[in-house]
């Protein structure tokens, strides 16, 4: 993208909070610092997730949710409808985000589109000076998740990563208690994601419908004849749009398990599932039982993803469980914990935020209203060290799926370099980093 004269529109300087002292240049929206501070925001992606960014932005103070983005027109009129009875406001429709990234007047880009679009979309939003929130994963593959950190560090933008369990303050207390060795050490996180996914059948192929920019929605991946195995949400079971439900639901999970341990990447990965119960059109594993060694670290993370009829884990069906050799903490879903204790199994400390069933997606501080509110409270303040979910997190979180799901498809043991984000003697494995981009929606080398 050639952003030299919208960046040029956003040059400003910034003062340190509290302080007169005057810093470097940044690019950064004029409204930002406008009289009544507000910000405004573009959500991208409107069929799912992102219908609860725009819940979540809107109940954010002085915040204002101006544009509404997706390739669907019939979406964003829907959408455009249910805004104006809701917020008595009106908002713009827009198909294509590039023209949003060159709106001046946006300050915030909410990205809930499908996970191919996530990495190339907050790259292209920080060289247009905007601040970003985006949906898990952060990346649909490890090379472009640190393309990813690469664009908010050069770029100087508030970048949080939608994983909300992070705000949660249940669950920043059982990390404290971790870290406090109240179940003493910590050598063993499993992350489980037991969801009710039943068969997609197969729908075929079928002309583009009316009103849906399918060559938007296909973006930086192989563009395949249009289906509605694909178009909405069972993108998610294709491996050129998405990553499976360890790379969908469990990356709230994969992040926690990282966490929880207080680990980065692993050196050694191997995962096996497969589809045990539908014959559809689903191309990732329904089952999925991945293992993370930390060897120099004596840590290690087991990952299982289960579509259906399941038992629950320590109550928990959605969540973590945490081993030290003092007791378990079981983390259910995004805000609550228990701890046990001891061989017989004592229950100890707990704790939880509110909601209902332990799924406060939507609420308090531990909800997605909450880590909205954290991102905002960085972007206002310009200052990435209080976000709760940094791109950092997004890369890294994401990361560990993307290396399951590697080992799943080789079926071998996999040994990697958490340094150069390469495996070890391994041409095959590092092939399957990165993806070849459609031209024109290239992530590119150099940010």
């Amino acid at each position: 993208m050639n952003n030299d004269s919208s960046r040029r529109s956003f040059i400003k300087k910034s003062a340190i909070a509290g302080s007169a002292a005057i810093v470097a240049p940044t690019i950064v929206s004029s409204s930002v610092f406008g009289a009544n501070d507000r910000i405004n925001a573009a959500v991208l992606g409107v069929n799912g997730r992102g219908k609860n960014h725009i819940q979540s932005l809107m109940n954010q103070e002085n915040v204002q949710v101006t544009t509404l983005v997706d390739p669907d027109m019939n979406l964003l009129k829907e959408r455009q409808k249910s805004f104006k009875e809701k917020y008595n406001k009106d908002v713009a429709l827009e198909q294509d985000m590039r023209r949003t990234f060159e709106d001046p007047d946006i300050d915030v880009i909410s990205i809930a589109a499908p996970n191919h679009w996530h990495a190339l979309a907050t790259i292209w939003a920080c060289q247009a000076g905007k601040d970003v929130y985006v949906e898990k994963p952060g990346s649909h593959n490890i090379w472009e998740g640190r393309k990813m950190v690469e664009a908010a560090h050069k770029y100087d933008r508030i970048v949080q990563h939608g994983v909300q369990l992070r705000s949660s303050p249940a669950v920043r207390e059982a990390i404290e208690l971790m870290r406090d060795g109240y179940i003493g050490n910590v050598y063993m996180a499993r992350g489980i994601v037991f969801r009710w996914r039943p068969s997609i059948g197969d729908q075929g192929f079928a002309p583009v419908p009316e009103g849906i920019d399918y060559d938007m929605w296909t973006g930086p991946a192989p563009k395949r004849p249009f289906s509605r195995n694909l178009v909405h949400y069972n993108w998610h079971w294709h491996w050129d749009y998405g990553n499976g439900d360890v790379g969908n639901q469990g990356i709230h999970e994969t992040d926690l398990c990282m966490w929880g341990l207080d680990v980065g990447l692993p050196t050694k990965i191997t995962s096996m599932g497969g589809k045990f119960l539908w014959n559809d059109a689903k191309e990732v594993p329904e089952v999925l039982t991945s293992v993370y060694n930390y060897p120099e670290e004596n840590k290690i993370i087991q990952f299982e993803v289960r579509p259906w009829c399941t038992n629950e884990e320590g109550g928990a069906t959605v969540g973590n469980i945490f081993y030290g050799d003092k007791g378990y903490i079981v983390v259910d879903g995004y805000d609550k914990y228990k701890s046990f204790l001891g061989q017989d199994r004592t229950p100890g400390k707990s704790g939880d935020d509110g909601g209902e069933s332990g799924t406060g997606m939507d609420r308090g501080a531990g909800g997605t209203d909450g880590h909205f509110a954290n991102f905002i409270e960085a972007v206002r303040k310009h200052d990435k060290t209080i976000l709760n979910g940094p791109v950092e997190t997004a890369h890294l979180s994401s990361g560990l799926a993307h290396l399951g799901n590697i080992a799943y498809k080789l079926e071998r043991v996999l040994t990697f370099n958490p340094q150069s984000e390469t495996f070890v003697n391994d041409d095959e494995a590092d092939q399957m980093l990165t993806r070849n981009y459609r031209k024109g929606f290239e992530v590119p080398e150099r940010v």
